[in-house]
């Protein structure tokens, strides 16, 4: 088993720090004090290939492995990890067009996707559909050449802002069978959008409900055959959850270099910081529990590459504790900067805010917990830890 990156690999990684470190790092607290969302740093992400990275190369994509495109994520996440977190959700929507519309829709789209120009939301939670996703109300109903969808959908990344959605909604009142996905152009007659979220973090991208009226969208634009929806939706989950754990420890690997500095500059007592035991052993457990973290998205990522029937058993466990570590090591480097990483002067409270969510969104990590232990309650612990 070979744990070391491939030359190709590390290219990528020095590609996505340098751009991290030009085009979102100098930028990122200004784009959270502003909220403004970056959309010409994504069109210069696109530029790299990075706004496209997963999508097929029959698409127009890079067709990228998950492990690879994870090692890019995580060092994006390193210069914001709002940016880069929306990156990965528009990813997640373009594959999808990319892998399941029809010749003509994927022409029509994903060129302007993978290279930035347009941007792509994706919309699965509603008001009373979150981890319960299968519950989802928002209706498709068919009408001739069209299908009239109606709903809301909540907290939806970039909404307001992106050019078109991936909608999932129901077209039969058959559960999780019953879910057809859409390409939706996001300006068509009846939708509507809701206030931008005053939130916590992840400022630097909107978040906003939806609302479909009687809103007419061409059957073309189906993902998939009727009833695929549920499917696509999971299979994209999978994948999203290795994006967000990775977006994790890309900002908790900033935060412990930006906390290492500081204690080696700070004194007290006429001491370094860096020289009290309590310091070193604090950034000890740091660094272990995030590349315990890292290495469990990395085997998340290689089995949900080569198919493995237990890969989304893995994935729930890389998302749950890698956000648990990513958000406890930021929350650690605040500490170790006292007072200072109190304060907007420095990243540090920013790292805490943006990666709180991440033990959220993507299923909760109550719902993680419950996907892995099903799987060991079903008698399939020993295939999952082999």
């Amino acid at each position: 088993m070979d744990f070391e990156l491939s030359e190709e690999q590390r290219a990528y990684v020095a590609s996505a720090r340098e751009f991290a470190r030009s085009e979102f790092r100098p930028h990122a607290a200004q784009w959270d004090q502003a909220a403004i969302f970056p959309k010409d740093a994504l069109k210069a992400a696109g530029g790299l290939g990075f706004m496209g990275m997963i999508v097929p190369e029959a698409a127009g994509g890079l067709g990228m492995t998950r492990l690879d495109a994870s090692l890019i994520v995580e060092e994006l996440a390193r210069g914001c990890t709002t940016t880069a977190a929306f990156l990965t959700i528009h990813n997640m929507a373009s594959a999808m067009i990319g892998k399941y519309c029809q010749a003509s829709v994927v022409d029509t789209w994903c060129p302007g996707l993978t290279s930035g120009e347009r941007l792509a939301s994706y919309c699965l939670t509603e008001p009373g559909a979150g981890s319960d996703a299968a519950s989802l109300r928002t209706t498709a109903k068919r009408d001739g050449d069209v299908y009239r969808l109606s709903g809301t959908k909540v907290f939806i990344s970039g909404a307001g802002d992106t050019d078109v959605l991936v909608v999932m909604a129901r077209t039969k009142d058959e559960g999780s069978r019953g879910i057809t996905a859409f390409l939706v152009p996001a300006d068509l007659d009846g939708i509507s959008y809701g206030k931008k979220e005053d939130k916590m973090g992840w400022n630097a991208q909107p978040t906003r409900q939806i609302n479909f009226d009687d809103v007419a969208v061409p059957a073309v634009n189906r993902l998939g055959e009727e009833g695929q929806g549920f499917s696509i939706a999971m299979e994209g989950l999978d994948g999203g959850r290795i994006n967000i754990a990775t977006c994790s420890v890309g900002t908790a690997q900033q935060a412990i270099v930006d906390a290492v500095d500081y204690v080696q500059n700070r004194e007290q007592f006429n001491t370094r910081i860096a020289d009290f035991q309590h310091t070193q052993f604090q950034i000890a457990d740091m660094l272990t529990e995030l590349v315990a973290a890292r290495q469990m998205i990395r085997l998340a990522a290689s089995k949900l590459d080569h198919q493995d029937p237990n890969a989304t058993t893995y994935c729930a466990m890389a998302k749950r504790f890698a956000t648990d570590v990513g958000f406890k090591v930021c929350n650690d480097a605040l500490q170790l900067f006292g007072g200072y990483g109190y304060i907007r002067e420095y990243p540090m409270e920013r790292y805490v805010r943006d990666t709180r969510v991440h033990q959220i969104l993507e299923g909760t990590n109550e719902i993680m917990r419950v996907i892995i232990s099903r799987q060991a309650l079903m008698g399939g612990a020993l295939e999952v830890i082999q």
